[in-house]
């Protein structure tokens, strides 16, 4: 009889659910119960990098929520974001190039000094060479003179602009997420779609989820949902970006950043294509660049 249940076991696995296997009746082998069926589960999407396979054990978890309060859950599901993107070390030093190289290549100086010869007037030599007993000028327009020109003064339009090298641009940009989703910053949504496109139904949404004063919503394209798009319109402190403009500066000007699961998988994807390239070494070298 014991060889016959096994067999059961081994063979019908549709049994399994419908024999009731801790009896102590007799007849409790063909006693059959009903069972409740599981509830559907929820969405879990692996990491399925074509350049970087081997992170299966160390690949970090993320909740995926939703924009519609209205469910009955939350969390829809999880997603597996890969360490060397959202893992890394933070590099604090190339986070402040970054930020630095971001603040300096849009300043443009304005002042402006003219040169002596733009300064109007002083054609005129003041006074002779000889004879007077003053000092030998030939224009009141002179630097040494009030009202003259300026020696190495300000000149406008001017720029501070320089070329940060491309290896410490995307470590900026793995050290600036690991350290957002390390602090519970960075967080994972099904999509941007929202039912109602109220700015206060936005901003009690950010509220009641403790995303603080300032979020950032990053989609992998910049055509945005309708809703989210005016909803955000009104409001300065929560934005909207594209993926291909993800920044050092912007994410850290914000409190909490809002990625979907097809900008952290286009996120992934271009990342780790850049820092698995053979000539990587090379490219993160200054001097290399520059050539």
């Amino acid at each position: 009889e014991h060889h016959c249940i096994m067999a059961q076991r081994l063979f019908y696995p549709t049994l399994r659910n419908s024999l009731r296997c801790f009896g102590t009746t007799p007849g409790w082998q063909t006693e059959a119960v009903a069972v409740p069926q599981a509830p559907s589960a929820p969405l879990i999407l692996n990491e399925t990098s074509e350049i970087d396979k081997n992170v299966a054990e160390v690949a970090r978890e993320a909740w995926i929520e939703t924009l519609d309060p209205s469910g009955e859950n939350l969390h829809v599901g999880l997603i597996h974001l890969h360490p060397k993107v959202f893992a890394t070390y933070p590099r604090l030093d190339i986070i402040h190039e970054n930020v630095v190289w971001q603040q300096k290549y849009r300043m443009v100086n304005t002042s402006h000094t003219k040169l002596r010869s733009e300064v109007r007037g002083g054609g005129r030599k003041p006074w002779p060479q000889k004879g007077t007993g003053r000092a030998r000028h030939g224009s009141i327009r002179s630097p040494l003179w009030k009202g003259g020109g300026v020696v190495h003064g300000p000149r406008a339009f001017t720029t501070q602009f320089y070329m940060l090298s491309f290896g410490k641009r995307i470590m900026g940009l793995t050290s600036t997420l690991s350290a957002k989703f390390a602090q519970d910053d960075l967080k994972i949504v099904e999509n941007l779609d929202m039912p109602s496109d109220e700015a206060g139904f936005l901003e009690k949404l950010c509220e009641d989820r403790c995303w603080g004063p300032s979020v950032l919503f990053v989609d992998d394209c910049d055509l945005m949902p309708r809703n989210i798009t005016v909803a955000t319109d009104t409001i300065n402190h929560i934005n909207l970006m594209p993926v291909y403009g993800l920044n050092v500066y912007s994410m850290l000007k914000h409190n909490t950043v809002v990625l979907t699961v097809s900008a952290s998988q286009c996120i992934e994807e271009r990342i780790l294509h850049h820092l698995n390239k053979p000539d990587y070494h090379l490219i993160n070298c200054a001097k290399c660049y520059n050539k």
